[in-house]
């Protein structure tokens, strides 16, 4: 029997805290919080009305970072399209010449802010990000989640899937201490692709939510809420294509 949709929650006794585009977090109590993962899926930071199927989690009370730690492998997306505007990605130039879905010299580490519902996120430089958190802790961030794509992209590799780039979050406790939070190398916040459909100059074939985003492409719609509806196969192939990468990845 499948699990019934997730698309609004509202956890009678518990204080909802933030109600963000995919995620509700509610308070536990002093030291646990509680975030459910909803079936709402956002495309151009638009949350669309119709939900993917499928996902709650107990977690530590952490102070989240106002940045999202961003790791691009590859050239594509808001990437590419700034790399178009001025030959630099967040405000790192790069060599003239690469192309749609090319590889990068090294991975690179591409801060965004983190934008309320509704809003935009935007990429932003390392020196933009170190005045909103402080420069030391900028550097962590940077550093952890280098260290985690090289590890992450590694082993995908091995099953066949190019981790094109993803998003970390992360957030600190009283001590300071630094924490990998949120979700983690997911197809919302990763963009997977076929190695053996892999070639520079197209935009590849992906597990990951960017089939929807070229459906809502296709469409004349202006990227603001509400969104559209989603026909029955596109939902039904996001679904296949969310199992498909879990399947290749874990084996």
């Amino acid at each position: 029997m499948p699990a019934p949709v997730v698309y609004r929650t509202e956890l009678k006794g518990l204080e909802r805290l933030h109600e963000g585009k995919v995620r509700d977090i509610y308070a536990v109590d002093e030291q646990t919080l509680l975030i459910v993962t909803t079936d709402r899926l956002s495309a151009f930071d638009v949350v669309l009305p119709d939900p993917i199927p499928g996902r709650a989690v107990v977690v530590r009370r952490l102070k989240a970072l106002p940045i999202e730690a961003v790791v691009r492998g590859y050239l594509i997306g808001s990437g590419w399209k700034d790399y178009q505007a001025s030959g630099r990605l967040c405000g790192i130039a790069l060599p003239a010449g690469l192309e749609l879905a090319g590889r990068l010299p090294q991975p690179l580490f591409t801060p965004a802010t983190k934008a309320r519902a509704g809003a935009h996120d935007q990429n932003i430089s390392f020196e933009a990000a170190a005045a909103l958190v402080g420069p030391e802790l900028a550097a962590r961030v940077r550093d952890a989640a280098l260290e985690l794509y090289a590890f992450a992209s590694e082993h995908a590799r091995s099953r066949g899937i190019i981790v094109a780039d993803t998003k970390f979050e992360f957030g600190v406790d009283e001590e300071g201490s630094l924490t990998l939070i949120d979700e983690v190398l997911t197809p919302d916040s990763s963009r997977f692709w076929p190695a053996d459909g892999y070639r520079e100059g197209v935009s590849p074939p992906s597990f990951d939510k960017q089939f929807v985003r070229d459906y809502l492409e296709s469409l004349d719609w202006n990227k603001q809420a509400p969104g559209p509806r989603l026909p029955p196969e596109i939902i039904a192939r996001t679904s296949d294509k969310y199992r498909e990468a879990l399947a290749r990845l874990t084996g």
